[in-house]
């Protein structure tokens, strides 16, 4: 138990290790789901290029 905010900040002396612990948390979190999303957005132009590139080589052949 904490007597006071002070106290608790502190982490009984692992304060530096419990609040990095978090904030690394915390920023891996947010991180995730934009590196993600970038992935995927690559994915689905990189295909789109392929489809294209299809499209081009199967009219070219006409």
């Amino acid at each position: 138990m904490w007597n006071s905010p002070a106290e608790f900040f502190e982490m009984g002396g692992y304060a530096l290790y419990v609040w990095c612990s978090f904030g690394l948390c915390a920023l891996i979190l947010i991180l995730e789901p934009l590196a993600i999303n970038n992935r995927r957005k690559a994915i689905v132009n990189r295909l789109k290029r392929e489809i294209r590139a299809e499209k081009f080589d199967k009219e070219g052949m006409k």
